[in-house]
Protein backbone atom coordinates (compact mmCIF):
# COMPACT_ATOMS: atom_id res chain seq x y z
CA UNK A 1 0.00 0.00 0.00
CA UNK A 2 1.43 3.41 -0.90
CA UNK A 3 1.29 6.09 1.77
CA UNK A 4 0.73 9.76 0.88
CA UNK A 5 3.37 11.91 2.67
CA UNK A 6 1.90 15.21 1.58
CA UNK A 7 0.21 17.66 3.95
CA UNK A 8 -2.89 19.56 2.99
CA UNK A 9 -2.97 23.20 4.12
CA UNK A 10 -5.76 25.70 3.62
CA UNK A 11 -4.62 29.01 2.05
CA UNK A 12 -8.00 30.72 1.93
CA UNK A 13 -8.79 29.86 -1.69
CA UNK A 14 -9.05 26.19 -1.07
CA UNK A 15 -6.95 23.23 -0.13
CA UNK A 16 -3.40 23.18 -1.45
CA UNK A 17 -0.83 20.47 -1.21
CA UNK A 18 2.59 20.99 0.43
CA UNK A 19 5.34 18.43 0.12
CA UNK A 20 8.41 17.74 2.17
CA UNK A 21 9.74 21.26 1.43
CA UNK A 22 6.85 22.77 3.37
CA UNK A 23 7.61 20.63 6.42
CA UNK A 24 11.27 21.71 6.36
CA UNK A 25 10.23 25.34 6.03
CA UNK A 26 7.93 25.10 9.05
CA UNK A 27 10.71 23.40 11.06
CA UNK A 28 13.25 26.12 10.28
CA UNK A 29 10.71 28.82 11.01
CA UNK A 30 10.06 27.40 14.45
CA UNK A 31 13.81 27.07 15.11
CA UNK A 32 14.32 30.70 14.12
CA UNK A 33 11.55 31.86 16.42
CA UNK A 34 13.05 29.95 19.34
CA UNK A 35 16.55 31.24 18.58
CA UNK A 36 15.27 34.79 18.33
CA UNK A 37 13.51 34.51 21.67
CA UNK A 38 16.71 33.17 23.27
CA UNK A 39 18.78 36.00 21.76
CA UNK A 40 16.28 38.60 22.93
CA UNK A 41 16.31 37.14 26.45
CA UNK A 42 20.12 37.07 26.48
CA UNK A 43 20.29 40.68 25.31
CA UNK A 44 17.84 41.78 28.00
CA UNK A 45 19.93 40.00 30.65
CA UNK A 46 23.18 41.59 29.42
CA UNK A 47 21.58 45.04 29.31
CA UNK A 48 20.16 44.61 32.82
CA UNK A 49 23.49 43.40 34.17
CA UNK A 50 25.31 46.35 32.55
CA UNK A 51 22.84 48.81 34.14
CA UNK A 52 23.37 47.14 37.52
CA UNK A 53 27.17 47.37 37.20
CA UNK A 54 26.91 51.03 36.20
CA UNK A 55 24.66 51.82 39.16
CA UNK A 56 27.08 50.15 41.60
CA UNK A 57 30.01 52.09 40.13
CA UNK A 58 28.12 55.41 40.31
CA UNK A 59 27.04 54.84 43.91
CA UNK A 60 30.66 54.58 45.10
CA UNK A 61 33.44 55.26 42.55
CA UNK A 62 35.96 54.02 45.14
CA UNK A 63 34.90 50.48 44.27
CA UNK A 64 36.24 50.96 40.76
CA UNK A 65 39.45 52.41 42.21
CA UNK A 66 39.84 49.41 44.52
CA UNK A 67 39.43 46.99 41.63
CA UNK A 68 42.14 48.84 39.70
CA UNK A 69 44.41 48.82 42.76
CA UNK A 70 44.16 45.05 43.07
CA UNK A 71 45.09 44.69 39.42
CA UNK A 72 48.00 47.10 39.87
CA UNK A 73 49.32 45.25 42.94
CA UNK A 74 49.18 41.89 41.14
CA UNK A 75 50.98 43.38 38.17
CA UNK A 76 53.74 44.76 40.37
CA UNK A 77 54.42 41.50 42.23
CA UNK A 78 54.36 39.53 38.98
CA UNK A 79 57.46 41.47 37.94
CA UNK A 80 59.44 39.35 40.43
CA UNK A 81 58.44 36.28 38.42
CA UNK A 82 59.08 37.78 34.98
CA UNK A 83 62.47 39.35 35.66
CA UNK A 84 65.11 36.62 35.56
CA UNK A 85 67.52 37.97 38.24
CA UNK A 86 64.67 38.41 40.72
CA UNK A 87 63.26 34.98 39.90
CA UNK A 88 66.64 33.35 40.51
CA UNK A 89 66.80 35.01 43.91
CA UNK A 90 63.41 33.78 45.10
CA UNK A 91 62.65 30.82 42.85
CA UNK A 92 59.18 29.37 42.51
CA UNK A 93 58.34 30.87 45.91
CA UNK A 94 57.70 34.12 44.01
CA UNK A 95 54.17 32.86 43.42
CA UNK A 96 53.54 33.23 47.16
CA UNK A 97 53.74 37.01 46.66
CA UNK A 98 50.95 36.78 44.09
CA UNK A 99 48.86 34.63 46.43
CA UNK A 100 49.49 37.09 49.28
CA UNK A 101 48.18 40.03 47.25
CA UNK A 102 45.02 38.12 46.36
CA UNK A 103 44.15 37.18 49.96
CA UNK A 104 45.49 40.27 51.81
CA UNK A 105 44.23 43.15 49.67
CA UNK A 106 41.16 44.64 51.35
CA UNK A 107 38.87 47.57 50.54
CA UNK A 108 40.18 49.76 53.36
CA UNK A 109 43.70 50.60 54.48
CA UNK A 110 43.05 49.26 57.99
CA UNK A 111 41.71 45.97 56.70
CA UNK A 112 44.73 45.46 54.45
CA UNK A 113 47.13 46.33 57.28
CA UNK A 114 45.42 43.96 59.71
CA UNK A 115 45.43 40.99 57.33
CA UNK A 116 48.97 41.74 56.21
CA UNK A 117 50.34 41.77 59.75
CA UNK A 118 48.39 38.62 60.60
CA UNK A 119 49.78 36.81 57.59
CA UNK A 120 53.39 37.94 58.05
CA UNK A 121 53.50 37.20 61.80
CA UNK A 122 51.72 33.85 61.47
CA UNK A 123 54.06 32.80 58.65
CA UNK A 124 57.13 33.77 60.67
CA UNK A 125 56.04 31.90 63.81
CA UNK A 126 54.86 28.84 61.89
CA UNK A 127 58.11 28.73 59.91
CA UNK A 128 60.24 28.78 63.07
CA UNK A 129 58.17 26.06 64.74
CA UNK A 130 58.17 23.92 61.59
CA UNK A 131 61.97 24.15 61.26
CA UNK A 132 62.31 23.21 64.93
CA UNK A 133 59.96 20.27 64.46
CA UNK A 134 62.05 19.13 61.52
CA UNK A 135 65.26 19.31 63.54
CA UNK A 136 63.73 17.23 66.35
CA UNK A 137 62.18 14.68 63.98
CA UNK A 138 65.41 14.38 62.00
CA UNK A 139 67.18 13.02 65.08
CA UNK A 140 64.81 10.06 65.21
CA UNK A 141 66.17 8.47 62.06
CA UNK A 142 64.69 7.80 58.65
CA UNK A 143 61.89 5.60 60.02
CA UNK A 144 60.90 7.73 62.99
CA UNK A 145 61.02 11.12 61.21
CA UNK A 146 57.76 10.88 59.23
CA UNK A 147 55.92 9.47 62.26
CA UNK A 148 57.09 12.29 64.52
CA UNK A 149 56.33 14.92 61.86
CA UNK A 150 52.81 13.53 61.51
CA UNK A 151 52.34 13.74 65.28
CA UNK A 152 53.54 17.35 65.32
CA UNK A 153 51.20 18.29 62.49
CA UNK A 154 48.27 16.60 64.21
CA UNK A 155 48.87 18.23 67.60
CA UNK A 156 49.56 21.78 66.38
CA UNK A 157 46.81 21.77 63.76
CA UNK A 158 44.28 20.49 66.30
CA UNK A 159 45.32 23.02 68.96
CA UNK A 160 45.33 25.93 66.51
CA UNK A 161 41.95 24.97 65.10
CA UNK A 162 40.44 24.76 68.59
CA UNK A 163 41.85 28.21 69.42
CA UNK A 164 39.69 29.67 66.64
CA UNK A 165 36.65 28.99 68.82
CA UNK A 166 37.94 31.36 71.51
CA UNK A 167 36.00 34.62 70.97
CA UNK A 168 38.98 36.94 71.51
CA UNK A 169 41.16 35.05 69.03
CA UNK A 170 38.37 34.56 66.49
CA UNK A 171 37.55 38.28 66.50
CA UNK A 172 41.08 39.53 65.80
CA UNK A 173 43.38 36.67 64.79
CA UNK A 174 41.19 34.16 62.99
CA UNK A 175 42.91 34.76 59.65
CA UNK A 176 46.34 34.60 61.29
CA UNK A 177 45.56 31.23 62.87
CA UNK A 178 44.44 29.88 59.50
CA UNK A 179 47.71 31.00 57.90
CA UNK A 180 49.64 29.50 60.82
CA UNK A 181 48.04 26.09 60.22
CA UNK A 182 48.65 26.30 56.48
CA UNK A 183 52.28 27.41 56.73
CA UNK A 184 53.26 24.97 59.46
CA UNK A 185 51.67 22.04 57.67
CA UNK A 186 53.31 22.89 54.34
CA UNK A 187 56.78 23.48 55.78
CA UNK A 188 56.68 20.52 58.16
CA UNK A 189 55.43 18.06 55.56
CA UNK A 190 57.75 19.31 52.80
CA UNK A 191 60.73 19.16 55.18
CA UNK A 192 60.76 15.36 54.78
CA UNK A 193 61.65 15.67 51.08
CA UNK A 194 63.34 19.08 50.88
CA UNK A 195 66.97 19.31 51.86
CA UNK A 196 67.43 23.12 52.00
CA UNK A 197 64.54 23.72 54.39
CA UNK A 198 65.94 26.95 55.86
CA UNK A 199 66.35 28.44 52.41
CA UNK A 200 62.83 27.37 51.42
CA UNK A 201 61.31 28.94 54.56
CA UNK A 202 63.32 32.12 54.03
CA UNK A 203 62.20 32.44 50.40
CA UNK A 204 58.54 31.96 51.26
CA UNK A 205 58.63 34.44 54.12
CA UNK A 206 60.47 37.00 51.98
CA UNK A 207 57.97 36.74 49.14
CA UNK A 208 55.06 37.04 51.57
CA UNK A 209 56.61 40.20 53.03
CA UNK A 210 57.02 41.55 49.49
CA UNK A 211 53.35 40.83 48.78
CA UNK A 212 52.21 42.51 52.01
CA UNK A 213 54.37 45.60 51.37
CA UNK A 214 53.06 45.84 47.81
CA UNK A 215 49.48 45.73 49.09
CA UNK A 216 50.16 48.38 51.73
CA UNK A 217 51.92 50.74 49.34
CA UNK A 218 49.18 50.38 46.74
CA UNK A 219 46.27 50.80 49.12
CA UNK A 220 47.85 53.74 50.99
CA UNK A 221 49.26 55.82 48.15
CA UNK A 222 46.69 55.11 45.41
CA UNK A 223 43.24 56.50 46.28
CA UNK A 224 43.29 55.33 49.92
CA UNK A 225 40.04 54.35 51.61
CA UNK A 226 39.97 54.90 55.37
CA UNK A 227 37.42 53.06 57.50
CA UNK A 228 37.21 56.03 59.88
CA UNK A 229 35.97 58.26 57.07
CA UNK A 230 33.15 55.86 56.23
CA UNK A 231 32.26 55.58 59.92
CA UNK A 232 32.13 59.37 60.21
CA UNK A 233 29.83 59.64 57.17
CA UNK A 234 27.59 56.85 58.47
CA UNK A 235 27.31 58.49 61.90
CA UNK A 236 26.55 61.88 60.37
CA UNK A 237 23.91 60.36 58.12
CA UNK A 238 22.22 58.57 61.03
CA UNK A 239 22.19 61.78 63.07
CA UNK A 240 20.58 63.65 60.18
CA UNK A 241 17.88 60.98 59.88
CA UNK A 242 17.28 61.14 63.63
CA UNK A 243 17.00 64.94 63.51
CA UNK A 244 14.50 64.75 60.62
CA UNK A 245 12.45 62.17 62.52
CA UNK A 246 12.35 64.27 65.68
CA UNK A 247 11.48 67.34 63.66
CA UNK A 248 8.69 65.44 61.93
CA UNK A 249 7.00 64.44 65.20
CA UNK A 250 7.31 67.99 66.56
CA UNK A 251 10.01 67.54 69.18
Amino acid sequence: MEVDHRIRVSDGDGETTAGQGGVVGVFFARCWLRLRSVLVGLWCWVAGFARKVGRIAREDPRRVAHSLKVGLALTLVSVFYYVTPLFKGFGVSTLWAVLTVVVVMEYTVGGTLSKGLNRAFATLVAGFIAVGAHQVANRCGAQGEPILLAIFVFLLASAATFSRFIPEIKARYDYGVTIFILTFSLVAVSSYRVEELIQLAHQRFSTIVIGVLTCLCTTIFVFPVWAGEDLHKLTAGNLDKLAQFLQGIGI
